[in-house]
């Protein structure tokens, strides 16, 4: 076996803007804080759905607003908004940010592809055989960044700075692959007029920013718009959060504190709070209920919630360590400052929390099965599960690095 020696310790990216520092440690705390909520919205909507007010609860959900159901209106409406704070953090963090050079992309960019890759195909073994459950593949393939940072948070100062920065970008750079996969797998029967349509205001979006224009309004009257004609193209409407975050302007200003000059930062500081204490939380207690009721614990045991609950807690944790075990042993890349192996690969077994991106591409996956997406749930919430306590207990047991 390969001896990868001492690890070369990173000493650091080069020293940042202070209002790009200051987005990042806004990121991480209020994605941290929001993880919590998150948590606690999960664990309500399994007490409700598990209650007497379960008929309610799923009633309200399938309950109609106009053209869409209220679970429609939180899935495709609400996590647009999401989706915008998504593509917002990986534009920032990619031009401006901690991935802004390849040698900072090397290591989480590695691990965000084995976190993708082994996950995937330990679904595929269990459903291969499967066609109807096969189109699963990706669910497992997604880490919650709000689940992972709230575990973080609960463990303090055990875990240095370096590792909870790799954590999100991991996240991040995942949060890309999945919105790839969304777009390109997940997509029902094209309307090409409602496309056009979708491509002239992009165009335009586009043009907004050629032309400099850096008031926020025209840009989020167009998205409105663009959101609309997504809904109705075939791909996913969400998609249409993360065409609008690439046309807004990362413009910094001199002079100016905190990028407060920069419509990029003022949309993502103002969607923050709103994703972490509301949006996020909206959506897994609207879609993290399910009812035991008559289910046995043989119901895991089937071949999607195994793939999922396996993909996440076997499958990240081997994909996200083995591929940067690689970079770092072929010096593509440095293991973060102040962390011991043992901190890394507690934190590899962070990543195999996948709660709300697993959840909303299962939903994705199984949209006319009911029964596919009570698997789901099940495979979702054991896998993240069995990963938040490993990984917690692995961190609250590891040395901490010099």
């Amino acid at each position: 076996m390969l001896q990868a020696g001492p690890p070369r310790q990173h000493q650091g990216h080069r020293p940042a803007r202070r209002g790009q520092a200051s987005a990042f440690r806004t990121l991480l705390s209020s994605e941290a804080a929001g993880g919590l909520v998150l948590m606690a919205a999960a664990v309500l909507a399994l007490v409700v759905a598990n209650s007497a007010l379960a008929p309610s609860y799923f009633g309200a959900l399938k309950a109609y607003l106009g053209p869409l159901s209220v679970l429609h209106w939180i899935n495709d409406g609400l996590m647009a908004l999401f989706f915008l704070l998504v593509g917002l953090e990986i534009k920032r963090e990619l031009l401006d940010g901690q991935l802004r050079t390849w040698s900072d992309r090397a290591l989480p960019g590695l691990a965000a592809l084995g976190g993708m890759l082994v996950p995937a195909l330990i679904y595929v073994a269990f459903n291969w055989s499967e066609p109807a459950t096969l189109r699963g593949w990706a669910i497992p393939a997604a880490t919650d960044i709000a689940f992972a940072l709230g575990v973080l948070a609960l463990l303090g100062s055990r875990v240095p700075v370096s590792l909870k920065v790799l954590l999100t970008a991991i996240a991040i750079l995942d949060d890309l692959g999945a919105v790839a996969i969304i777009a390109l797998f997940y997509t029902a029967d094209i309307s090409v007029p409602a496309l056009a349509g979708t491509a002239a205001v992009f165009a335009f979006l586009i043009g907004l920013n050629r032309a400099g224009v850096v008031a926020l309004a025209p840009y989020l009257v167009a998205g409105a718009i663009l959101w609309v004609l997504v809904l109705f193209s075939g791909v996913h409407a969400t998609i249409a959060g993360v065409l609008l975050a690439a046309t807004i302007p990362l413009t910094p200003t001199p002079g100016r504190p905190e990028g407060a000059a920069c419509p990029l930062i003022r949309l993502e500081h103002a969607l923050q709070p709103w994703s972490a204490f509301l949006i996020v939380p909206v959506f897994g207690f609207a879609n993290a209920g399910v009812s035991f009721s008559g289910m046995s614990p043989a119901a895991l045991l089937a071949p999607v919630p195994l793939g999922i609950a396996l993909g996440l807690f076997v499958g990240k944790q081997l994909g996200v360590f083995a591929f940067a075990w690689g970079a770092i042993r072929f010096n593509l890349a440095d293991l973060p400052a102040h962390a011991t192996w043992a901190q890394f690969y507690g934190v590899a077994l962070l990543c195999g929390i996948g709660f709300t991106m697993s959840l909303f591409i299962g939903l994705l996956a199984f949209p006319a099965s009911e029964a596919l997406q009570d698997g789901v749930k099940l495979g979702v919430l054991a896998g993240s599960v069995a990963s938040a306590l490993a990984g917690a207990a692995l961190l609250r047991l590891a040395r901490p690095g010099r």
